[in-house]
């Protein structure tokens, strides 16, 4: 080894190092994320298999709004009127290909309106009149997951409330363009449970099933981890070795 080299190896060295204790840290954190999104994913189970609660009274809506994951997927029971004449379509892409999904204003006995998706539809079944059975009409009630308002369009494309065309579920916006009570719409929306076969919209096609790659970035950064520490050690042993 050259004297220019010998003086270099230090910093070589102590590169090594930052990048090994780097690449672990992010493996330590994939780790951490993985236990967190594990313990999601039970409570997210636990929620949905649960007994149907009331929903959120007006006084809570701020707490869903500031704390979403503590409420989203609760399952809920509406008691209400549907408000049919402020129905929206938006798009919708399921298992049963691309379509729509019918959105609702339900009033219930307070006065409140919460925005129910009753399901989807394809683009044949778009009017009302094509769905076979007679939209709901007089009380109702309504099973359905608490879901978070989709604000902002959707992926690349965004919500167009003059021209009627909606890309996600965002309440507020569809709740202005619809003339809904200002100050009296929930800030999120129900996700009805599934309909008899046959009739649309067709509910209970909430994708339940959340991203989960933890475990496979953690072995990622813990890897590099040690090809680093490997690379490291072998230049540190070449650097020993007596010149011939």
């Amino acid at each position: 080894m050259t004297a220019r080299q010998a003086r270099g190896l230090p910093w070589l060295l102590a590169g090594a190092v930052l990048l090994f204790a780097g690449f672990a840290a992010l493996g330590t954190w994939q780790v951490q994320r993985m236990g967190w999104k594990h313990a999601l994913i039970e409570r997210i189970d636990a929620r949905v298999h649960a007994a149907p609660t009331a929903p959120p009274a007006a006084q809570d809506w701020p707490a869903v709004t500031a704390s979403p994951l503590d409420f989203e997927y609760r399952r809920l029971r509406l008691d209400g009127e549907f408000l049919h004449g402020h129905e929206v379509l938006t798009q919708a892409t399921t298992t049963l290909g691309a379509g729509f999904w019918v959105l609702t204003p339900l009033r219930l006995a307070d006065g409140s309106v919460v925005l129910v998706n009753r399901g989807f539809v394809p683009p044949d079944r778009r009017e009302p009149a094509t769905r076979q059975a007679a939209p709901p009409a007089g009380p109702v009630s309504v099973i359905g997951l608490l879901r978070i308002s989709e604000p902002h369009g959707g992926f690349l494309r965004k919500n167009d409330p003059a021209a009627n065309r909606w890309h996600s579920r965002d309440v507020a916006a569809i709740a202005a363009a619809r003339g809904l009570p200002a100050g009296r719409v929930a800030p999120y929306f129900v996700d009805a449970e599934a309909t008899p076969a046959g009739q649309w919209p067709v509910g209970g096609l909430t994708v339940l099933r959340l991203p989960d790659s933890h475990l496979v970035y953690a072995v990622t950064w813990y890897v590099l981890a040690l090809m680093v520490a490997g690379a490291g050690v072998y230049v540190w042993r070449s650097a020993r070795q007596p010149q011939a």
